[in-house]
């Protein structure tokens, strides 16, 4: 069976507005099902915790839900809403989102990133989640070819 990068940006909101939501929904999807793209962690300490940690969300109870019930997307964000201590309020949500999009990775990474995607280094390109996505489309556009 083929292994899937996550194509969803950690740039991208669902419904609730919170970024990176979906990609990490997806990702531990992915993963319960056998289908993540190798070099890829269902659960990091990246944006995955930071999200978690954001909302007020239990990691292990989280995990464990999207895994054994195989919630749609619309479903976990209704199990979201649903959690003791969540916080969904509106300043929350932009701290939260703020962060996200003002990640940037420590030079090593971009750079690899960068050179693995044949793009010279000239300092336009900081952010974490454009990186991440280069990164994803890289390791996508090369299964996708695989001979």
């Amino acid at each position: 069976m083929t292994k899937i990068a996550p194509l969803i940006s950690s740039g991208v909101a669902g419904p609730l507005g919170v970024l990176h939501l979906p990609r990490l929904w997806l990702k531990v999807s992915l993963a319960a099902a056998g289908r993540l793209a190798d070099g890829y962690p269902d659960c990091g300490n990246g944006y995955d915790m930071m999200t978690i940690n954001a909302l007020g969300l239990d990691a292990a109870a989280t995990l464990k839900f999207i895994r054994e019930q195989h919630p749609a997307y619309p479903q976990f964000e209704a199990w979201v809403r649903q959690q003791p201590g969540v916080k969904l309020d509106q300043a929350t949500i932009e701290k939260h989102n703020a962060s996200v999009r003002g990640y940037n990775h420590d030079d090593a990474t971009r750079k690899s990133i960068l050179s693995a995607n044949g793009i010279e280094d000239d300092g336009s390109i900081k952010d974490a989640v454009n990186l991440n996505n280069l990164d994803d489309w890289k390791e996508f556009h090369a299964a996708l070819w695989a001979r």
